[in-house]
């Protein structure tokens, strides 16, 4: 039905290797496809699931990646990638990703627009989206 590109994290490394300077990098694109996946009926559920942990899952997050981001002491949002409406776990690691408020508002608008079809999500994107 469409795919959305949601984040694009780059990593650089540079330290020594056998005594040696090294360097290494890479980098993750962060992506969910709207398919035929049908609502579910346990869409609160799953959100107090997600309200009654998110404490817990970021501090748990904080401890591998570093501190969960805020703005002027306001915890970004937790988005998750497959949304929680259409089954999506709700304290999976790899389905949550911080967003700030603005950023987290336009997912939240625009993954109707992806599971509708047509549109902007359906068509392809950048043949090298990595040229920077």
């Amino acid at each position: 039905m469409g795919c959305m590109w949601l984040a694009d994290i780059k990593g650089d490394w540079q330290g020594r290797f056998m005594l040696l300077p090294a360097a290494a990098g890479g980098r993750l694109a962060i992506t969910h496809c709207c398919c035929n996946y049908p609502k579910v009926a346990d869409t609160k559920s799953r959100r107090d699931t997600w309200e009654n942990s998110r404490a817990s899952f970021r501090r748990q997050w904080s401890s591998e990646f570093g501190e969960w981001p805020n703005s002027n002491g306001v915890s970004w949002a937790g988005h998750h990638i497959f949304d929680l409406g259409h089954g999506g776990p709700p304290l999976a690691p790899d389905n949550v990703i911080p967003a700030p408020a603005d950023v987290h508002g336009v997912f939240n608008k625009q993954y109707p627009a992806c599971y509708s079809g047509g549109g902007q999500w359906s068509t392809p994107g950048p043949e090298r989206p990595y040229v920077d």
